[in-house]
């Protein structure tokens, strides 16, 4: 497959236009490599050991949903020259679906959701709302563990979730006019967690959204190279 046409399939999969405004400029193919597709990467972070797997399995694509380059560069030093030389080195081109990924017909919201085996799923404007039986502890090892809950939960059967750093007041707003009794994201902040209307669910934001390209790889055929970052909980 040439790149135009693998871009038009994409494109198709997660439409540009349901992006947020902070993405423009920031989705799309973000790097140039090979202008032939034969062997496709996909992850969740093009980071330096993902790149080299990527290049190591003679892929000429590598799609992410965090694109690496996110402020505007102008000069290239450090661990981002790194990280690009060694990806022009690889003639590796980069594409990347952020927002309008978490917002497209089976996106990261929607794989969030079969994951945790929510039905009757009704969308927000970022996220949705659905139905979740899952106990605490299986949704917990289902999202690799370590889960908080912030304020006191009664109840999360009609769960909203937003998979990524989605802790905000107007997306728990309408979260609880749609019936929400707890809401799903990562990285929390302290402020919001004292003005929270809603119970809250903190997981990690890798846990919440590697599953979408998880997903999409086994869908594809392509190979899912897993890179979570490490972190050790103490007691």
């Amino acid at each position: 497959m040439d790149l135009r046409a693998f871009t038009r399939e994409m494109e198709t999969l997660a439409p540009p236009s349901l992006a947020e405004d902070f993405d423009t400029g920031r989705i799309g193919l973000v790097i140039e490599g090979r202008p032939e597709i034969q062997t496709i990467c996909c992850a969740l972070d093009a980071t330096p050991a993902v790149v080299r797997q990527a290049v190591a399995a003679g892929a000429e694509m590598l799609v992410v949903h965090h694109t690496p380059l996110w402020t505007p560069l102008t000069s290239i030093t450090g661990s981002t020259a790194a990280l690009v030389r060694e990806i022009i080195r690889g003639d590796l081109n980069v594409y990347v679906m952020h927002t309008n990924f978490d917002r497209a017909a089976e996106g990261v919201n929607d794989a969030l959701a079969g994951l945790l085996g929510m039905s009757e799923c009704r969308p927000l404007s970022l996220g949705l709302v659905g139905t979740c039986t899952l106990p605490l502890s299986e949704m917990a090892a289902r999202l690799g563990g370590n889960l908080r809950v912030w304020g006191t939960l009664a109840s999360h059967r009609n769960l909203a979730i937003v998979a990524g750093s989605g802790f905000d007041l107007s997306l728990m707003a309408e979260a609880e006019a749609q019936g929400a009794e707890a809401f799903l994201s990562a990285e929390m902040k302290l402020s919001v967690a004292r003005a929270a209307p809603l119970p809250c669910i903190e997981s990690t934001h890798y846990a919440l959204e590697a599953p979408a390209m998880q997903r999409l790889a086994r869908q594809k055929g392509w190979q899912y190279i897993d890179d979570p970052p490490q972190m050790s909980v103490y007691p």
